[in-house]
């Protein structure tokens, strides 16, 4: 098997193996603001996890769009429920994460929440549906207005590392990246610096 397909099959090559873990990201040809993109993560082990629809806004020099309005049908295998508040999704070009910002209307106080994600992958259902793959890896970094910034579900990450068996180089990669996008956060670097703004206005436009 190929380095660059291990993350497609997780667990394939072992611990010991080499893994390409930096995500890069290419839409797929056709796609225009306003056409359906659906978000649909899984875990390592290939288990359902999140799946959030959303409407394709356009891209920058930091990535793809998404915005994801409020009631909207979010599920996960276990739970379900309508947004309440608007969000736009941002797919990065490259790197090990997504990233979604919320304003000042979402009840649970969040600004930014970044999930540490792998093998980034673009399908086009049919023509106008699109959806985006993501291997969720477990840690959050987030950021709301009354607690600050931190990174979040560090106790899962070191469970599933084991139970579903995470490469070694893949576990020090996602840390790694875990503990740079929360400075990048912290210090409100871009596209941490308030670019949503400008998306939220063409999601709602």
């Amino acid at each position: 098997m190929r380095e660059e397909d291990a993350l497609k099959y997780p667990g394939a090559l072992g611990d010991a193996a080499t893994v390409k873990h930096i995500s890069t990201t290419r839409v797929p040809s056709g796609l225009e603001p306003g056409q359906l993109v659906v978000a649909r993560n899984r875990k390592w082990n290939g288990k359902a996890h999140w799946v959030v629809p959303g409407r394709y806004v356009g891209e920058d020099r930091h990535g793809w769009w998404i915005f994801q309005g409020t009631n909207e049908f979010c599920s996960r295998p276990g739970a379900a429920f309508y947004t309440e508040s608007d969000a736009v999704l941002l797919i990065p070009r490259t790197g090990d994460w997504v990233a979604t910002f919320y304003d000042d209307a979402n009840p649970n106080r969040v600004r930014v929440y970044v999930d540490l994600a792998v093998a980034h992958e673009w399908t086009e259902i049919r023509p106008a549906v699109t959806e985006f793959h993501v291997i969720d890896m477990d840690l959050d970094v987030i950021r709301t207005s009354d607690r600050g910034v931190f990174i979040d579900d560090q106790d899962e990450f070191a469970e599933h590392r084991l139970a579903m068996n995470y490469p070694a180089r893949l576990v020090e990669s996602i840390q790694a990246a875990a503990d740079q996008l929360y400075q990048a956060v912290k210090a409100q670097q871009a596209p941490f610096d308030g670019t949503d703004v400008e998306w939220f206005t063409k999601g709602r436009a």
